[in-house]
């Protein structure tokens, strides 16, 4: 596959449903964002198989799969390898490292997809950099995180936000940096600011807080 540099990178935004494509994967074709309606769905690139920083990546992913199905969410792979090279190299890991890969796997051989989703940068050659994608069960992209070639993934960190978003649309609040362990109010959950004069009044009066801009509670 030949990427030109000049070739302009297209990103999805937040906020923006997920592009509507339909895909090949080690389970089978699959529809996007349709197959995961219900669900939340983390999509996430890897620069490429038989990589020894990926392979940690995918046994990362696969010891905390139980804690992501928990909160009712996928996982999904991708990277411009065709579908043997994926099938034999997660075959490889359950052999040589005895951890069975159970989530599916794009097999994006002809780059459409990772071009489409902005995973291809210029300068980093024709692999996918690492890209996340967090989509909610309505097909919204809630989240999009980059990270270079030579830096794996915090998976821990990808659970974190889809707890924080889960419970910032269930209660309608926000989470402080580093919840649940936040510095100033640990596992407390921020309130949204006050948009009126009669709301910010009251506030102090109503929740814990450092100000009436800054109210927090329990979650």
């Amino acid at each position: 596959m030949e990427i030109s540099a000049q070739e302009k990178v297209s990103i999805p935004a937040i906020g923006e449903s997920f592009p509507q494509m339909e895909v090949k994967t080690t389970h089978g074709p699959k529809r996007l964002p349709d197959d995961y309606k219900g669900k939340w769905l983390i999509l996430f690139s890897h620069p490429a198989d038989f990589t020894p920083v990926c392979t940690t990546e995918f046994v990362a992913f696969q010891k905390r799969y139980d804690k992501f199905r928990a909160l009712n969410t996928e996982l999904l792979g991708l990277s411009i390898d065709q579908v043997f090279s994926h099938i034999k190299w997660t075959q490889w890991i359950e052999e040589k490292l005895g951890v069975k890969i159970e989530f599916p796997i794009i097999a994006d051989d002809a780059g459409t997809i990772a071009l489409k989703l902005g995973m291809v940068h210029p300068g980093k050659g024709t692999n996918t950099v690492r890209a996340v994608f967090v989509i909610d069960p309505k097909g919204i992209i809630r989240s999009i995180l980059y990270y270079p070639q030579e830096l794996g993934r915090n998976m821990d960190e990808i659970l974190r936000m889809v707890e924080a978003l889960q419970l910032g649309d269930k209660e309608g609040v926000n989470t402080p940096a580093n919840w649940p362990n936040n510095e100033l109010i640990q596992d407390s959950v921020i309130i949204p600011p006050a948009q009126d004069v009669f709301t910010a009044e009251k506030r102090t009066s109503e929740y814990e807080n450092f100000d009436w801009w800054f109210c927090y509670r329990k979650a």
